[in-house]
């Protein structure tokens, strides 16, 4: 079992720990079963896969903790599940996150007759979600996003193109980002509720990618949704679209996490079993400094994270500081440790199926999706020099 000492971390409440405890031992029973043995080489079989999952989560009841029918969103409980869901199945994982990064929007910003009417339907499992907001030329800079929607009587009418859309093709449920017009850039953005059986939305491409996960580019053509599919402002999408990420990328870095924690779990096993000149590997020096490495990263993220999430649940309006640092070092620090982990792992790390080569294709991603390392650098300097301006 990993190790769980963190839980004991003035971050968490007693009820964080309980449902610790609860979420670990239904995925130690579920996850392997449910997991093993899928197709994930077609887009059938992919999807499939993707569809028994949400249905267990939602029968389980933990979709609701990314997309709260009753009450506010809990940051940490949205990171402990990820991260102990990434340790146990990339793809668990994911099928969570796209839960509540879908819905994020409505749950943040949403009236109450949206939330009314989405929110059940997708925190049981009935209704897979996904948040539509890169474009082909607008990925980082979602400012430059050219997908546009028009009022026409008392309906809004949306063309363009999305690309990497996480759930592409298996939603019930997108939430579309598109221009509007009321002022250039950022200003002139809207969000909007489109159902994925609306006339004139197509999948135009599945995406392969190198650890399997539905993606896909979606066409909008003369896609029709009526004036109350607007969340928030006209002109507020921008806002609606941060405000999201701002919760949510904290817990890529949980899910980062979650793989750290699983490779450093299979790397100290590897060195207690496999024995090198006669001695296991766990006595050798250089052993043991990389897993004195790997320990030290991970817990580094883990404070991260957790510092994120916490702050974002105490009250903090915005925690953009705090989640693009916690994304950052944890996601490349993840891909350290996993990369360590191969390397002790020798032929077996590379061994198409293993545990620790499933993670080495999955941590990549992350370094990528919900803002690129590169960009939370650009973030954490442009909060920074503000922070010194203002003193």
């Amino acid at each position: 079992m990993a190790d769980r000492s963190f839980l004991d971390w003035p971050f968490f409440r007693d009820g964080h720990r309980a449902f610790a405890d609860d979420l670990e031992g239904w995925a130690a029973k579920t996850l392997p079963t449910l997991v093993a043995g899928q197709d994930h080489h077609s887009d059938a079989g992919l999807d499939a896969s993707c569809r028994s999952i949400l249905v267990a989560l939602g029968d389980a009841g933990f979709l609701r903790n990314a997309v709260p029918v009753d009450g506010p969103l809990d940051v940490r409980t949205l990171c402990l599940t990820r991260e102990t869901l990434a340790r146990w199945s990339g793809l668990a994982d994911f099928v969570f996150a796209m839960q509540g990064l879908g819905t994020g929007p409505i749950s943040l910003f949403g009236t109450d007759a949206q939330k009314a009417a989405w929110l059940p339907r997708v925190a049981s499992g009935e209704v897979a979600a996904a948040f539509a907001l890169s474009e082909p030329e607008a990925g980082s800079d979602a400012a430059a996003l050219r997908t546009t929607a028009r009022q026409d009587g008392d309906v809004w009418v949306i063309d363009g193109t999305k690309t990497w859309i996480s759930n592409g093709g298996i939603a019930g449920l997108y939430v579309v980002f598109a221009r509007t017009g009321e002022a250039p850039g950022a200003k002139g953005l809207s969000a909007f509720i489109v159902p994925g059986d609306a006339p004139g939305l197509s999948v135009v491409e599945r995406i392969p990618v190198i650890a399997p996960h539905p993606l896909a580019t979606l066409r909008f053509q003369s896609v029709r949704v009526p004036r109350d599919a607007l969340i928030g402002e006209a002109g507020g999408g921008f806002r609606v679209a941060m405000g999201t990420l701002d919760v949510f990328r904290s817990t890529v870095g949980a899910a980062a996490l979650g793989f750290a924690r699983r490779a450093f779990d299979e790397s100290l096993k590897r060195a207690a079993e496999r024995e090198l000149f006669g001695a296991p590997l766990s006595e050798l020096q250089m052993v043991q400094g990389h897993l004195a490495d790997m320990a030290v990263k991970v817990d580094a993220a883990a404070l991260l994270v957790y510092r994120a999430a916490w702050a974002k649940d105490s009250g903090a309006p915005r925690v953009t500081r705090e989640a693009a640092m916690a994304k950052l070092f944890a996601t490349d620090e993840a891909q350290s440790v996993i990369d360590a982990a191969v390397q002790l792992h020798g032929g077996e790390g590379v061994r198409s199926g293993s545990v620790v080569e499933g993670l080495y294709r999955e941590i990549r991603a992350l370094r990528i999706y919900e803002g690129a390392s590169d960009v939370q650098k650009v973030v954490i300097a442009r909060q920074a020099l503000a922070g010194a301006a203002s003193r």
